[in-house]
């Protein structure tokens, strides 16, 4: 099956881009990301993304990590995939609404010499109850500022819902060793039932921010919009910053604003890469 498709990074998070009138097969989705985001024998990508209808929203967002895996929500993906559909005109307005398993997000296109400069997106708020989360404890109501123990090494983690489970570590030590060694063991640590996302977090000044993600199902990635969401909302709710973040990742800036009512937004770019025909073979 030939497949046009269209590929976008968001500060280096990267995604390949389908319509799903050219692949309407719901249950191969799994398998078309893992095939297609391989970065040997495929388009490679971070992730695959899956532009179609929606009874609620202007348009429905299907989400698959390159290991095959649905996630409810992918912050720097929802900006490429707001781009996409711009671009490709399947809507005119600069303000629309995409309808994610996280809810619905509100868009909004910022243009600049005619084209799409930066997007922003109303992340909503950071879900803090861990059954929500979900978390397995029994000892608090809201999972911040915890003792985790891992080995000989003691970590002090925080973790949110942001569409998909997230945890914060504030720390100086930004190294990829460290990322590579810590990130997979708490990703799947038992008191995850649905594993987490780990970012590691460096609070500069309370303006800026630097992060690093190891992304659940995708392992180290330039940027992670969810993460850094997340980041920023659980560094402004310790009193950590002010109500606008700027945070640098590996990828490049994204811009974080936390609102009173604690409605979150980001903005940052997306960016074409290429476009072209994927042969997609099934097993």
């Amino acid at each position: 099956m030939n497949i046009p498709f269209k590929k976008l990074h968001g500060a280096g998070n990267d995604f390949v881009i389908i319509k799903h009138e050219n692949f309407p097969y719901k249950k191969d989705f799994s398998q078309l990301a893992i095939k297609s985001c391989h970065r040997r024998f495929g388009i490679g990508a971070d992730g695959l993304m899956v532009v179609a209808g929606s009874e609620i929203a202007d348009f429905k967002m299907h989400y698959y990590n390159s290991d095959g895996s649905e996630a409810n929500m992918c912050g720097n993906g929802i900006r490429c995939f707001a781009k996409f559909v711009f671009d490709e005109g399947l809507i005119r307005k600069r303000h629309f609404s995409i309808e994610t398993l996280a809810g619905i997000k509100n868009i909004s296109i910022k243009e600049q010499d005619d084209k799409v400069h930066t997007v922003v997106v109303n992340m909503g708020k950071m879900i803090l109850e861990p059954n929500k989360i979900p978390v397995v404890t029994e000892e608090v109501d809201k999972f911040i500022n915890q003792s985790l123990e891992l080995e000989d090494k003691q970590f002090v983690i925080s973790t949110v819902l942001m569409g998909v489970p997230h945890t914060v570590i504030f720390t100086e030590d930004l190294q990829l060793a460290t990322i590579e060694e810590w990130g997979p063991i708490i990703e799947t640590h038992r008191m995850f039932p649905e594993k987490t996302n780990v970012n590691f977090a460096k609070i500069v000044d309370r303006c800026h921010i630097e992060v690093r993600t190891w992304e659940r199902g995708a392992g180290y990635t330039l940027a992670c919009g969810t993460g850094v969401t997340s980041v920023c909302g659980v560094a402004h709710y310790l009193g950590l910053v002010d109500e606008t973040v700027r945070v640098n990742t590996e990828g490049g800036e994204l811009i974080i604003t936390i609102f009173e009512d604690g409605n979150i937004d980001m903005e940052g770019p997306a960016e074409d890469i290429c476009c072209g025909v994927y042969f997609f073979k099934e097993s």
